[in-house]
């Protein structure tokens, strides 16, 4: 097949899609006629692909499948770490027409039953480290799916390992005859309000993001090394380390361990990447770590951030250090990557920036009507990566997916400029004495404090049964709390904000309950409260 044209403007890139298009397809075939067979694709901790090399293992991992019985659509659970199995394997059931489903590798065997469950997958692919989890949810679940083993070992039993697939599979499987609109692959939401929804994404969906998005505001070259901390069964990931450099034929570095600082230093100072994806929750402990590198050791051109809003002293203080812009934006799991976005040359920290091109954003307001500049409302999104559904859950599609417009569940006010500015999750907005008060906009006020690491407020009740802002910090390295350190900070609040918006209390903690994805879990921070209360 013939790719798309990724230097075409963005409207001609959306029609250029054939009526057949296999995104894997794509992304593989592009890279060996532009002549980048030799070139290295993957970086892991232990080995290297390169593109040749890339595009025979997933198209034999195809073949694999196909040779196996599995039929279109059917779904393979993918619940391996950042290795370069990882991108075999997902590629390999693209090119398949088989349905990848990549699951956060940090969940309990009751979350893998149900997702199995729910799935309905025949298989799993799985990472060693993992396997005693996922084998006891298959137990829990009652379901007997094949399981096969990632990042193969020498002890690895030689039937069930992606290195032994690929080892009895001799001939390249030709891609299946998927259309862009396809079902390609599912990524579960977070299921912080419940069960996790599975969310479908199509073939098309990640040709418009890594055009849209990557080509025309990241601007990703073929010459960029790129490294996410963020991994790659988040959607945030999934763009930066697959679909992003293969769309260009750049060279991406994994690293399967967490992303604690010491670990991501060690990337930056040995591989050099020039592309830093990352989550505030990272660049802050970055930036108060004593190791921190100096800007002389690392190669960055430029780093995005997703997952929570950026607070502005961050993005002002790495950009000092290191030279470097931090794209602050926002995405979701349904819109798949990044929608919103600071661009180059044009950030300004503290906004989430504005519209990615092909996107069209809308604020509206308790009453359904659109916003006035500057007025907080409930943020809409329109655009070609929108997610097809969540699958056998009709009520939550119906309540996200309206026509058009995907509702984000996110509050924002939109200044004169066009730039947009976060207000918090709709669920966590407070209101007090009767005014809409943004926990995000008090807790990156608290962040600005040289004390603070990190803050999370929330709404508590008081003896009037009237809510009013609590904050929950975290010191940096170093710092000790004292008496009156809760004077101080609200003073310092005081001296930034309206005086309403400030916490009547404030608790010192040793963290903050967060997602994998480094987002803030306010909602426990309330049910302590409750439980604390009753």
């Amino acid at each position: 097949m013939t790719p798309p044209n990724p230097a075409a403007g963005t409207a001609s890139a959306m029609a250029a899609l054939p009526s057949r298009y296999n995104a894997a397809d794509d992304l593989l075939s592009r890279n060996l006629a532009a002549g980048r067979g030799g070139k290295t694709a993957y970086l892991d901790d232990t080995a290297a692909l390169t593109y040749a090399e890339l595009d025979d293992r997933a198209r034999r991992f195809a073949g694999a499948l196909r040779a196996a019985g599995f039929r279109q659509e059917e779904r393979v659970l993918v619940c391996a770490l950042d290795t370069i199995d990882f991108p075999v394997v997902f590629l390999g059931c693209l090119l398949a027409g088989v349905v990848p489903v990549a699951v956060n590798t940090l969940l309990t065997a009751e979350d893998y039953a149900y997702m199995l469950g729910h799935s309905g997958a025949r298989a799993v692919v799985v990472s060693e480290p993992l396997l005693p989890v996922m084998k006891a949810a298959i137990d829990q679940s009652g379901l007997s799916p094949t399981v096969i083993q990632a990042a193969p070992h020498a002890d690895a039993a030689p039937s069930c390992s992606v290195g032994a697939m690929l080892a009895r599979t001799r001939a390249p499987a030709p891609a299946a005859g998927t259309g862009p609109d396809d079902m390609a692959f599912w990524l579960y939401s977070s299921g912080s309000t419940g069960r996790p929804k599975g969310t479908v994404h199509t073939h098309a969906n990640l040709f418009h993001t890594a055009d849209l998005y990557a080509r025309q505001v990241l601007g990703i070259r073929e010459d960029d090394v790129v490294f996410s901390a963020a991994k790659l069964f988040f959607a945030y990931g999934l763009g930066n380390a697959l679909t992003f450099p293969l769309s260009v034929g750049a060279t991406t570095v994994l690293m399967a361990e967490r992303p604690t600082p010491a670990a991501v230093f060690r990337r930056l100072r040995e591989r050099k990447p020039t592309v830093f994806c990352g989550v505030p929750t990272l660049f802050a402990g970055m930036l108060a770590a004593p190791d921190l590198p100096p800007r002389a050791e690392v190669a960055l051109r430029v780093c995005t951030s997703a997952g929570e809003a950026l607070p502005r002293d961050i993005g002002e203080r790495f950009r000092a250090h290191f030279g470097c812009d931090i794209l602050d934006g926002i995405g979701s799991t349904e819109m798949l990557h990044i929608f919103l976005s600071n661009r180059p040359g044009a950030v300004r920290y503290g906004t989430t920036g504005v519209p990615v091109p092909g996107y069209e954003l809308k604020l509206l307001d308790e009453q359904g009507e659109p916003c006035a500049e500057g007025e907080i409302g409930d943020l809409y999104i329109k655009g070609p990566s929108a997610a097809l559904m969540y699958w056998c859950n009709r009520d939550k599609s119906r309540e996200t997916f309206v026509g058009a417009w995907t509702r984000s569940g996110d509050k924002y006010l939109r200044d004169a400029d066009g730039y947009y500015t976060y207000a918090g999750r709709s669920d966590d907005m407070l209101k007090v004495g009767g005014i809409y008060v943004s926990p995000f906009e008090v807790e990156a006020a608290l962040a600005q404090h040289p004390a603070i690491l990190e803050a999370a407020v929330i709404g508590v009740t008081d003896a009037d049964e009237l809510v009013k802002p609590k904050a929950f910090v975290v010191l940096r390295p170093g710092q000790q709390w004292h008496d009156g350190m809760a004077a101080e900070l609200q003073a310092f609040i005081k001296s930034r904000l309206a005086p309403y918006k400030y916490p009547r209390q404030i608790e010192c903690v040793p963290e903050l309950p967060k997602t994998a994805t480094g987002k803030i879990q306010r909602f426990r921070l309330r049910q302590r409260e409750q439980a604390a209360r009753a």
